[in-house]
């Protein structure tokens, strides 16, 4: 998580709640509209998974049609940044170290 988990805690997220996403489903620490953005976004990126309609429509109970593109966009950077990241064997420059 490096750089999104020290701009994380820099911003005021608890370490614990980050700490959390793994767990986002049943932790407490996460409203219902964090847990349909989390999950929504963990359907895009992973393979063993798709973004069903229920996953869709959990998603937009909370937010609006913009924020849904907002959200995918940001999904999508993130991934594309990630898999830049390992093309180019980029290693994690410490900035959650300490955090």
């Amino acid at each position: 998580m490096d750089i999104r988990r020290a701009v994380g805690v820099t911003v005021g997220i608890p370490r614990e709640t980050l700490d959390d996403l793994p767990r986002y489903r049943s932790s407490a620490r996460f409203s219902a509209r964090e847990r349909a953005a989390l999950e929504y976004a963990e359907a895009i990126t992973r393979e063993d998974q798709e973004v069903t309609d229920g996953c869709v429509a959990r998603l937009r109970e909370h937010f609006s049609e913009a924020e849904v593109v907002e959200l995918t966009f940001i999904v999508g950077y993130q991934t594309f940044a990630s898999k830049f990241a390992k093309a180019f064997r980029l290693v994690p420059q410490g900035f959650a170290a300490g955090v």
